[in-house]
């Protein structure tokens, strides 16, 4: 038996550091991602990769959560290959684990409801670095629909699909500051917001306000109202929730200056990417235009109206 199984990466469009707390996120699954090639089955669990460090514990951790869910005993052999850059807010960790989980439960010929399998590489991300993430990263990745976000309630799981309007291309543009979960501040944040922290609360009952409003915007193909949106998260997410840092500040603002109708970082913060809403047919030269002196440097990673999603 052979098997390929592909993870897309995502980005958020808007909803951010709200999953944990049980809200609501607006993700699309993008076309890069990681992909294990399977070569046996029934081995020990072996898998080869040229992958960012550490990528072992991710294996392991998923393999853990699917024995404890009652997953026959079924190793494999395979390679691991990605196409995700790591530390720049994409969720190359979470598609790891749903590659991997996907390849242990086909080579067992063993099932999971999608958002099950979702919260279990949430637990493995979890074991594998102590870090306290919620399952927005493995849901968009295992439900993402080809041009559509996925509006989904972190709290009671309902999700429904929000299409992207053909006219509306998302642009990824790198900070060139790395960032990782276990070494930042992000673990920090969940907790100053579980203690009831003014400025935390009010990000996150906010932000689920702006996600609502978002998805309003792109039903109403009104790109200005959802840059606005945009541009209110980052000041959130600067200003209350403290996870901005002045390169991603100088990039959201070069990205408007260069004809974004808005941006705003993308992921956990403390580095990693900028998310900048511009027209389809702009898109391309987007980068290139003038940029208020920050540098833009694009990753490739452009998710436009209709993402691939593997």
């Amino acid at each position: 038996m052979t098997l390929s199984v592909f993870a897309p990466g995502r980005v958020n469009l808007i909803g951010e550091h709200t999953d944990y707390s049980g809200g609501l996120v607006l993700p699309i699954a993008i076309q890069l991602g990681i992909t294990l090639e399977v070569a046996e089955v029934g081995c020990a669990l072996s898998i080869r990769s040229d992958h960012a460090d550490g990528w072992q514990r991710y294996a392991d951790g998923i393999a853990a959560e699917l024995a404890a869910l009652g997953r026959p005993d079924v190793g494999l052999s395979g390679t691991l290959t990605s196409t995700l850059p790591a530390g720049v807010g994409l969720s190359s960790s979470a598609a790891l684990t749903v590659a991997v989980g996907l390849a242990l439960c086909a080579a067992a010929d063993w099932e999971l409801p999608p958002l099950v399998l979702a919260d279990a590489c949430r637990r493995a991300e979890q074991r594998a670095v102590g870090v306290p993430v919620g399952i927005l990263d493995p849901a968009a990745s295992l439900l993402g629909r080809e041009g559509h976000a996925l509006l989904l309630d972190c709290g009671s799981l309902e999700h429904s699909w929000v299409p992207v309007p053909t006219e509306a291309a998302f642009v990824v543009l790198d900070s060139g500051v790395p960032r990782t979960l276990e070494g930042s501040g992000y673990a920090a944040r969940r907790a100053e917001l579980e203690a009831g922290m003014p400025s935390r609360v009010r990000h996150v009952c906010t932000e689920n306000e702006r996600v609502t409003a978002f998805v309003d915007a792109l039903e109403r193909c009104d790109l200005a109202a959802a840059g606005g949106l945009l541009l209110a998260s980052h000041a959130s997410l600067r200003d209350d929730y403290e996870v901005s840092t002045p390169e991603l500040d100088a990039l959201v603002e070069a990205a408007c200056a260069a004809g974004a109708y808005g941006a705003r970082l993308v992921g956990g913060g403390f580095g990693g990417s900028v998310l900048a809403l511009v027209d389809r047919d702009r898109a391309e030269g987007f980068v290139a235009e003038p940029s208020g002196g920050a540098e833009v440097r694009p990753r490739g990673t452009r998710s436009a109206a209709r993402p691939p999603t593997g």
